[in-house]
């Protein structure tokens, strides 16, 4: 039973923050080290799976944007077929780069200190790509259909930054696409369109790899993380985008500072021993 109410926590948790510029991934290693303990080789597989639930939201919430009929007829002119020609390259980076680096990353990255670094500096790039002199007041690009497919295939190589835990996906890509002169609406859209493949390719791998030594428990501990991360998400995802229509990033990059510095000063106190 501890177990199933750990899944929920973290389902809470992976919902909420995964499509926030604020790391998923952080939160989710403070929570465990912090409050729920859970173990190591399962909680690693289970915090990557359980981005399958939050996936799920993505396709509900846009799945008018997503899908259509000519996506099965292969009708090149269809707006929805060329956001996938677009999101499909520029997951790419990403595939290869955590096919050979992944492990490595999960083994000497995935602890307090490096989430909160990570968080800190994130927290300092959102407030400064919001800088007016930064920001302009009319963005270049603010469509998907004019979003060019050489800057869709940059902000995939901005993602790949995002595999350093605490650094965030959606921060990372978010902030690459603002860069590449999209408006934050559009940035903030392509970043949840991109999370499908990318999380999709993880979390498959994950649960290819380690699906065959769960037993019963770790199952449906799973499925429950799984659900309620899905059902947060969901509505994570309408206020988001409801939030970027009136707000910039700003605030998201004053609360990473200032978890990023209260895990720091907790870790040097002693909270967490080596």
């Amino acid at each position: 039973m501890i177990l199933y109410w750990q899944a929920l926590i973290q389902g809470i948790v992976q919902g909420i923050t995964e499509f926030l510029p604020v790391s998923s991934t952080g939160h989710m290693i403070l929570v465990n080290e912090t409050f729920l303990k859970m173990d190591k080789a399962f909680s690693e597989m289970f915090e990557v799976v359980i981005q399958l639930g939050s996936i799920l939201s993505v396709l509900v919430y846009f799945r008018r944007r997503i899908f259509s009929r000519a996506l099965f007829t292969f009708d090149f002119r269809s707006p929805e077929l060329r956001l996938w020609f677009k999101v499909l390259p520029a997951v790419v980076p990403a595939l290869i780069v955590g096919g050979i680096f992944g492990g490595v990353i999960q083994e000497h990255l995935y602890n307090p200190v490096t989430v909160a670094t990570a968080l800190l500096l994130g927290g300092i790039a959102l407030i400064f790509i919001e800088s007016p002199k930064l920001a302009p007041k009319t963005p270049r690009c603010c469509d998907l259909e004019n979003l060019s497919y050489a800057k869709a295939v940059g902000i995939g190589f901005v993602q790949c930054i995002a595999m350093i835990p605490g650094v965030s996906r959606s921060a990372a890509t978010i902030v690459g696409g603002m860069g590449f002169g999209c408006s934050r609406a559009l940035a903030a859209e392509f970043s949840f369109f991109l999370a499908i493949p990318t999380m999709a390719a993880a979390s498959g791998y994950s649960l290819l790899k380690h699906g065959t030594s769960l037993d019963r428990v770790q199952w449906i501990a799973l499925g429950i993380g799984f659900a309620t991360a899905f059902l947060v998400a969901w509505g994570v995802i309408a206020f988001f985008m409801s939030f970027i229509r009136k707000h910039d990033f700003r605030a998201f990059g004053y609360y990473r500072i200032a978890l990023g510095i209260a895990v720091l000063a907790f870790f040097f106190c002693g909270g967490w021993k080596n």
